[in-house]
């Protein structure tokens, strides 16, 4: 009788190609795939129950996201002889949620609010990100005003009817968005996180009216106070479902017509994963999921390293992310901003973009990549992005018909990069139409010549890169020279040890599979759920026992949730006595583990701090959380008062299902025959003959640069004064020497 086939992942993140080898099996082998959508390159990773890996990069298609993954996978598994039936589940990292806010392709959305709060989406909280520039206007609402309708009826603050729901006004709103193909509408009335139910009778109402739109109610995706957040939050959700959940569909029965039925999970930006349905309703989780999927990656493998804290540095073709690691664990934001254009970000920037208050990891962000193009400016000043020349046509060594210079190309002209072809020889380069467009378009422009102009933009780089690691640093109060720099994507290793340098960073950690590690990081990331509810009260007029009975409902509401949605991958195969459809993981005595987080201020103060709270709460525990949050308050903003009294604003759970990914397989191939080609390291250095290595021929004994360690997926740069050697787990390590 044959062995029960082996079930496996894949992970997908949009890039390059790499297969390890060994002959396929007889059986059938179970796998889980991750998918990985960016700027330029789409990723997948394949992971098999037995660790085997299989790896793609292949081109983004910006007319149809989903289209590199139906069609790169299907390649990828007819090649390599593995059936799509076996596929246990797909996790997804994406940018259309985002892309759709950029561009302003979500669906039309209309907004119900109580009379008198028609413009709390323009008014916002009045903050301006570039204070003295007079030609900066605000985004142009999601919502226009003709659809922003008022409606009669009021809540208090706690929750009482001040006045009856006039529900004439109801109907005559949702008879105005029928008759205005509004697709979708955003339910934002007064005070709804004390009491919800003006907001039901309105999605009552709405489904007998006009059964066809999609509606988000408030008290459902965010029921907290502050009007300017809980609405801005609740429309991006509206503008955003119709969107996000066709894309899902096709990408569904896209990869169902090749064979693969598996489900479908998506990754969040808090770094958790949900179900494509659950993502659907509430894409205003998944906005960020593709750069969370990167720093779970980065946190997972600093974990195997015993790295306590590090700072994670993702630089794909479009942009470079940056995070932080501190005692082993992830950093989260309790908002951002999106649509604003990229930005660094910053607490002290804001108000250039929408509102998200939604939990997201600690990421900073900047149109700096691979494919950023290269100008000179009227003024003469050199500038690197943000413009990107993206998929399509790529930097102009691709040969795909880009004509203005890009980051790559200065790589390309100052040996860094292979200069015949990337991507394991996939990728074609054509070195003299890059040398030909950087000199007419940037050298000669300056008055340089070639390889110091081209270093020139490699530094201007390095320095946007530095930017990013600062804001989730040195801004977050954190010294950045206490951590190890994790360098990934494709073009991450490649400038890793120039922000070190800049920044007094004396580590660099070089991941396997550098170029896909985003694929690795969606699937090991674990199912998880984030509930909160607003409190507003003095800490010292807290009830302990009635806080803690809130977070006791807060924690019932998220197990009812996980078991309700659980991501297949998670559920085991049946043995006797269980249940058909719930996870193992939440039979018996296991159970998701919870964690109880309170957001903090002084009285007065508009914004809170986030802190853990573990164990019953009594009286002790909330003297300990006050001393805590000076403590906190101090680092990050520089000064304590012990006059001020603290309120503890929102209680909040944050639910994980812990996962049970196998680890991948790794081999590290050696050189076919040693090589080498001239590099340019500066006007001091000049142009020095390098080493070219791959992986497998960095042994345990540090070797110094320069040279180079040339892979499928990425090229890690060592220049002189800097060392590299491998170490567990075939990372890279590399130090300074200087």
């Amino acid at each position: 009788m044959p062995a029960e086939p082996t079930r496996f992942r894949v992970g997908a993140d949009i890039g390059g190609t790499f297969t390890d080898p060994g002959a396929v099996p007889a059986e059938p082998t179970r796998f889980r795939v991750g998918a990985d959508i960016g700027g330029t390159f789409t990723d997948l990773v394949v992971l098999f129950d037995d660790g085997r890996v299989l790896t793609r990069k292949v081109p983004s298609t910006p007319d149809d996201f989903g289209r590199a993954i139906v069609d790169g996978l299907a390649r990828l598994l007819a090649e390599e002889g593995f059936p799509p039936g076996q596929g246990r589940e797909m996790v997804h990292g994406t940018t259309v949620a985002t892309n759709a806010i950029l561009e302003r392709r979500g669906a039309p959305t209309g907004l119900i609010t109580t009379r008198g709060f028609r413009d709390t989406l323009e008014i916002g909280r009045l903050r301006y990100p570039r204070l003295y520039d007079l030609t900066w206007t605000k985004p142009v609402p999601l919502v226009p005003r003709q659809w922003r309708l008022e409606i009669g009826g009021r809540h208090d603050p706690i929750g009482n009817e001040v006045s009856p729901l006039d529900e004439d006004s109801v109907r005559a709103a949702a008879a105005r968005f029928a008759a205005d193909d509004v697709r979708s509408v955003a339910v934002c009335l007064l005070h709804s996180y004390a009491n919800d139910s003006h907001e039901q009778r309105v999605a009552a109402i709405l489904a007998e009216v006009a059964p066809e739109i999609a509606v988000s109610l408030s008290s459902v995706v965010l029921p907290e106070v502050g009007e300017c957040e809980r609405t801005s939050t609740t429309v991006i959700n509206a503008y955003l479902r119709p969107i996000v959940g066709t894309y899902l569909d096709g990408l569904e029965s896209g990869l169902a017509t090749r064979g693969f039925r598996a489900p479908i999970a998506v990754m969040q930006s808090n770094g958790g994963v949900m179900a494509a349905r659950a993502a659907a309703e509430n894409p205003i989780h998944v906005i960020e999921s593709g750069p969370a999927a990167g720093v779970i990656a980065a946190r997972d493998l600093a974990r195997q390293l015993s790295i306590a804290d590090a700072i994670a540095l993702d630089m794909g073709g479009t942009t470079a992310k940056g995070s932080i690691i501190e005692a082993g664990e992830l950093l989260r934001a309790p908002e951002y901003e999106v649509g604003g254009g990229i930005t660094v970000g910053s607490r002290l920037n804001r108000g250039g973009g929408y509102i998200l208050r939604v939990p997201a990891i600690d990421i900073a962000e900047i149109g700096a990549g691979g494919g950023s193009i290269v100008s000179v400016d009227e003024a003469g000043a050199l500038r690197v992005g943000p413009r990107s020349a993206g998929a399509v046509p790529g930097p102009v060594g691709y040969d795909a018909g880009g004509i203005e210079p890009t980051l790559t190309d200065a790589n390309v002209l100052l040996g860094y990069l292979n200069p015949t072809a990337l991507l394991g020889g996939a990728l074609p380069i054509d070195a003299e139409a890059a040398r030909i467009a950087f000199a007419a378009r940037v050298a000669e422009p300056l008055g340089l010549d070639l390889l110091p102009a081209a270093h020139g933009v490699h530094q201007i780089a390095i320095a946007s890169m530095v930017r990013v690691v600062k804001a989730v640093s040195s801004e977050r109060g954190r010294d950045p020279r206490g951590y190890a720099l994790i360098a990934f994507g494709g073009n991450g290793p490649l400038h890793a040890t120039g922000v070190a340098a800049a920044l007094g960073i004396g580590r660099v950690i070089v991941p396997p599979w550098p170029g896909l590690f985003s694929g690795f990081g969606l699937l090991v990331a674990q199912p998880q759920r984030h509930l909160s509810r607003t409190i507003s009260r003095r800490l010292d007029l807290v009830d302990p026992t009635e806080l803690d009975a809130r977070y006791a409902a807060l924690e019932e509401d998220a197990r009812r949730q996980m078991i309700a949605e659980p991501p297949a991958s998670y559920v085991l195969p049946l043995g006797e006595g269980q249940d058909e459809g719930v996870p193992s993981t939440l039979k018996g005595s296991s159970t998701p583990r919870i964690e109880r987080f309170a957001d903090c201020r002084y009285v007065g103060q508009s914004f809170e701090l986030r802190l853990p709270i573990a164990g019953t709460i009594d009286r002790d525990a909330l003297i300990d959380l006050a001393e805590r949050f000076q403590v906190e308050h101090a680092r990050t903003y520089g000064h304590r008062s012990d006059i001020d009294p603290i309120e503890i604003v929102h209680a909040r759970v944050t639910a994980t299902l812990p996962g049970r990914a196998p680890r991948p397989s790794i081999d590290c191939p050696t050189s076919v025959r040693s090589s080498s080609r001239p590099a340019y390291f500066g006007p001091t250095i000049g142009l020095v003959g390098t080493p070219v290595l791959a992986r497998g021929d960095v042994g345990p004994t540090p070797v110094s640069g320069p040279l180079i360690v040339e892979e499928y997926d990425a090229t890690t740069l060592v220049p002189p004064g800097w060392s590299i050697r491998r170490i567990e787990g075939e990372s890279l390590r590399l130090e300074t020497t200087a």
